[in-house]
């Protein structure tokens, strides 16, 4: 685990060179099959991860957002999304970052998000989880009335759920924002948010955030509270209480 953490740090090193070359400078855009945006940025992030991984682990597969998969029947695989929230990076935002997750005969044992231009990479291994080397824990708090809600999107609650559960817990919440991406997992994990919800998600936008949120002390699930290692919707909050209060509001 040692190693695979020392090169999965290497990896996000490698990554931030590229990203902050290129944010908030006058780069091309284009569009993928499904309409999503992709970038340089993106294409070589990805493109480095994957040398770093076949040079130090050549048996090991490969399932990325940019390139596809590589080698799927391996025993370990790197899951990789070179910039998670590309339309945050585009628009010069802070939201994005690069996650990186290493699972273990399909589950995960190591999940990683880096934030290069904040200088941030927070790791977990579902024991334990690290930024920048210190230990980090989820809040405290299992109090709805007490908590911070926030969700990438709301426009795709309403696409995939019922968005007026929705806003029922929004209300219920303290506070409701849309600090989204995995950077609102990040927040979660390291204590200054209570709950993040997604309701739709690809295996390389949740993989890295299961070791991560449960390191941190979290609890992570879908959108109905199932726990899973391929998670297509999440809610990730502090503890079983406060998922309990969210799913009876989102399912009564």
């Amino acid at each position: 685990m040692d190693e695979f953490k020392e090169i999965t740090k290497l990896m996000a090193d490698k990554t931030s060179e590229i990203i902050k070359s290129y944010f908030r400078t006058n780069i091309n855009v284009e569009s993928k099959k499904d309409d999503s945006p992709v970038t340089i940025a993106d294409k070589k992030s990805e493109e480095i991860i994957r040398e770093i991984i076949l040079k130090y682990f050549p048996d090991h597969g490969i399932i990325g957002e940019e390139f596809g998969t590589f080698n799927e029947n391996a025993e370990y695989k790197w899951i990789i999304d070179p910039i998670d929230g590309t339309q945050s990076f585009i628009h010069g935002a802070t939201t994005f970052g690069t996650l990186i997750a290493l699972v273990h005969n399909n589950k995960p044992i190591l999940g990683a998000f880096n934030q290069p231009i904040l200088g941030e990479f927070l790791i977990g291994d579902n024991e334990q989880t690290t930024l920048n080397g210190k230990i980090v824990k989820v809040s405290s708090n299992n109090e709805l009335s007490q908590a911070t809600l926030s969700t990438t999107d709301i426009f795709n609650i309403k696409k995939y759920h019922n968005l007026d559960k929705f806003l029922k817990l929004s209300e219920k919440a303290k506070l409701f924002r849309m600090w989204g991406d995995a950077y609102g997992y990040y927040l979660v994990a390291t204590g200054f948010m209570d709950i993040m919800i997604d309701p739709i998600m690809n295996i390389w936008d949740s993989m890295a955030l299961i070791p991560i949120i449960n390191g941190a002390g979290g609890i992570i699930t879908d959108y109905y509270g199932n726990e899973s290692y391929e998670l297509t919707s999440t809610i990730a909050c502090n503890n079983n209480g406060l998922l309990k209060q969210v799913l009876n509001i989102l399912h009564q």
